[in-house]
């Protein structure tokens, strides 16, 4: 059965708050065992709406989905968490939740808008390069989650277009059978921290046709330390054909690692002038264990940082393809960073502006890393020169250095094949630099 939310108040100005008209369909329909709860052509704005079990929210063509940005509006989702973790973020609440349910489909050719456009400005702190992060608008609005969903068992996203996140988009915590198909998430690509797909200490996901635009990373698979309290691993991920466009990496694994993550496969996407193409970290103590990816193709560099009230700031990332790092926060909570083992890269084509870098720490060497048939170009793409390691968020942080073609730090049995250009300044760029490494074999013929 269907639930119009017009046909409960709603009104499509996009200036009336229908978060009542829209939560009374929605828990009409869970009521009655389920049902489809219909948004017309229109634009409605709304406060914090809870989805329940056996409802489908379906956006038809035309159809706005707005979320308030004032605070009171919003679902405060995390007041009772604890972490002390770096750049936790968990304050802002969400627009759209979830919390112990089964069964919730969220699809349609309509938009979901998050406002972000109106909490962010352009201070020209990058000194007119404009690629910096924006900033924020102090206390003028509030940056709320598009999605927070916990919990959640068969729970799938597909066909809507996520526009203008003001925080993370799509952000799964804890959900078991979740399919994420033919999304468009298109955010600003200068706005911090609205990464677009979290699977967040999730279980059994599927990734699937996506083109994924954002400031801050495109898809994350973590495990945060609430959540790892709670739910313990993140594993069974597989993420194919999805074109990925970010300020920060196209996927990253971590950087929380509150428990394992294991078991991710990423395959045959493009990466569109990312800041890395795909970084894996631990830094809170667990172990992230057999990641695969393949026939990957695209380019990474690095944009200008900003300088506001005297402090650097900028994205992560300085043009790494390939980026695997064990390393302390500035502030550890565990004894050991963690573990990397078993992860491979075949058929991976990238122009970069930076080295395959792979590093960790005498108590924290990554194990079993192979990377084959890569075709590598080492090219300025951007404005800024290649002369910094980022390995932010750590206590190493970000520091000058000699960017070769492949760094290798505290790794046990690496090998890497494929080919190499080394155009322009990276032309007498070392081929490989290795620290306290065993087992290095690096094999890249000149082109």
């Amino acid at each position: 059965m269907d639930y119009v939310i017009t046909d409960f108040g709603a009104v499509p100005d996009g200036v009336t708050n229908n978060r009542e008209a829209i939560q009374t369909a929605v828990d009409r329909a869970h009521e009655a065992g389920g049902g489809r709860v219909v948004v017309p052509t229109g634009r409605f704005l709304s406060g914090a709406i809870v989805l329940r079990s056996h409802v489908t929210l379906h956006l038809e063509t035309g159809a706005w989905l707005i979320s308030s940005l004032r605070s009171e509006d919003g679902i405060d989702f995390a007041a009772e968490f604890d972490d002390d973790t770096e750049n936790a973020g968990w304050e802002g609440g969400c627009f759209l939740f979830a919390r112990h349910a089964e069964d919730i489909v969220i699809e349609g050719h309509g938009t979901i808008y998050g406002q972000g456009d109106k909490v962010f400005w352009d201070d020209d702190s990058d000194n007119g390069f404009h690629e910096c992060p924006l900033a924020v608008r102090g206390e003028l609005w509030g940056r709320p989650r598009t999605t927070y969903f916990e919990d959640v068992t068969d729970l799938t996203v597909r066909d809507v277009t996520f526009r203008d996140a003001a925080f993370w988009t799509l952000h799964m915590a804890g959900c078991n059978r979740v399919r994420v198909e033919g999304v468009r998430i298109l955010n600003d690509q200068r706005a911090p921290n609205n990464d677009g797909i979290d699977p967040d200490t999730c279980k059994d996901v599927v990734i699937s046709n996506c083109i994924v635009v954002t400031g801050d990373d495109a898809i994350v698979v973590k495990n945060t330390p609430p959540m790892a309290k709670r739910y313990g691993a993140c594993e069974n991920v597989v993420i194919s054909n999805c074109v990925l466009a970010s300020r920060d990496s196209a996927l990253k694994v971590g950087t929380e690692t509150g428990s394992a993550i294991r078991n991710v496969i990423l395959s045959d996407c493009v990466f569109r002038d990312c800041s890395r193409g795909v970084g894996i970290w631990v830094r809170d103590g667990a172990t992230v264990e057999d990641i695969h990816v393949h026939h990957v193709s695209g380019a990474t560099r690095q944009y200008a940082d900003s300088y506001r009230d005297g402090r650097r700031g900028g994205w992560w990332g300085k043009g790494e393809p390939i980026f695997v790092s064990a390393t302390p926060r500035a502030r550890p909570t565990v004894p050991r960073p963690g573990v990397i083992r078993n992860v491979t890269f075949d058929h991976i084509a990238m122009t970069c502006e930076s080295c395959v870098f792979i590093a960790g720490e005498e108590d924290a060497v990554i194990e079993n890393v192979r990377v084959s048939d890569l075709d590598l170009t080492m090219r300025a793409q951007g404005t800024q020169p290649a002369r910094w390691f980022d390995e932010q968020p750590s206590a190493r942080g970000l520091y000058e250095h000699e960017i070769p073609a492949v760094y290798v730090r505290h790794a046990d049995d690496v090998r890497i094949e494929g080919t190499l250009r080394r155009e322009g300044a990276y032309a007498d760029t070392p081929i490989v630099l290795a620290e306290s490494a065993r087992r290095v074999h690096v094999n890249l013929a000149e082109r």
